[in-house]
């Protein structure tokens, strides 16, 4: 055995008095990152009112949307045990459960994974296999192709990864369907385009943070200016794909008026935060993508509701 201060480490380590139990639930739920999944929730309920043009059946929104919150929190748990080395090294995220020591690794994979078989064996029995499928499907994709390999490999790795985000309106429409069409493949678009400006928004607040954990982000790789470009290119690319669906019939003049202000207003603060770098700009921009997706999701409902009638 040896000498000195390894005995008394343990000593004390022992003496130390169990955690409250609420401060162990709270570090849980916060593995499961729950400040993203309500948006996430919001475009699966948009996804479901767009395929009823109303309001489906009130226990099929409620096993779905627990499902999918399920779904999505084992895929932020596992995401947490995988990147405890980057959070560690990170000002915004080092005081998480992981880096902090508060949750062993091993307990938080074991979580994130039991949430994730629950997700799938909920949706499948009492939803339909499909949405069971789909929800799996963008957790695994989260987990292996987005945090274990785009997110420390590649500037890519927002673009690439945002299929991930972009599953739960598909999984909505699949819960009330049954099956995956175009309007359904459309709203994975909306997202898909939507995700680069909203994260790199994000990435040009976090630049230092990103670049001390040696993350990929496009801020830290090629400089802000061209992030910024790259946001309004994105921005416009996504306008154009929301006005572009009316072409098709699924959507109507009210969808298109909508679509049109919150466009525009995006494209706005895009060109803003092209011209000026403050970080006040990218701060109201990353702000406003999350109310703009809400938004364009409520008025595509509101339209579909109206053009049923």
């Amino acid at each position: 055995m040896p000498a000195g201060g390894a005995p008394v480490a343990v000593a004390d380590h022992a003496r130390q008095p169990p955690r409250p139990a609420r401060e162990v639930v709270l570090d849980y739920v916060s593995l499961a990152k729950p400040r993203i999944i309500p948006l996430l929730l919001i475009t699966a309920l948009g996804g479901m009112m767009m395929a009823e043009r109303g309001w489906p059946s009130t226990g099929l929104v409620v096993l779905t949307l627990l499902g999918g919150a399920l779904a999505a929190a084992g895929a932020g748990a596992i995401n947490c045990w995988i990147d405890r080395d980057l959070d560690g090294a990170m000002l915004r995220t080092r005081r998480r459960p992981l880096p902090d020591g508060r949750i062993a690794p091993r307990h938080a994979l074991l979580f994130g994974i039991a949430l994730g078989v629950a997700a799938f064996v909920l949706l499948a029995f009492w939803v339909n296999v499909l949405a069971a499928t789909l929800a799996i499907s963008g957790l695994l994709f989260y987990v292996f192709v987005y945090t274990l390999w785009l997110k420390r490999w590649t500037v890519q790795n927002i673009v690439i990864g945002g299929a991930a985000g972009a599953v739960p309106p598909v999984v909505g429409w699949a819960a009330v369907t049954h099956r995956i069409d175009l309007t359904a493949i459309y709203l994975f678009a909306v997202i898909f385009l939507w995700t680069p400006p909203h994260f790199w928004a994000l990435a040009l607040r976090l630049k230092g943070d990103y670049a001390r954990a040696q993350v990929p982000m496009l801020p830290v790789v090629r400089g802000e200016a061209v992030a910024r470009r790259q946001i309004l290119l994105y921005t416009l690319v996504l306008v154009a794909v929301t006005l572009a669906i009316v072409v098709t019939g699924a959507l109507g003049l009210l969808y298109l008026a909508g679509a049109a202000v919150l466009g525009s207003v995006f494209i706005a603060l895009a060109v803003v935060n092209l011209r000026n770098q403050r970080q006040r700009w990218s701060r109201l921009l990353f702000d406003y993508s999350i109310a703009y997706l809400g938004l364009l999701f409520a008025v595509m409902v509101a339209d579909r509701m109206i053009g049923r009638l």
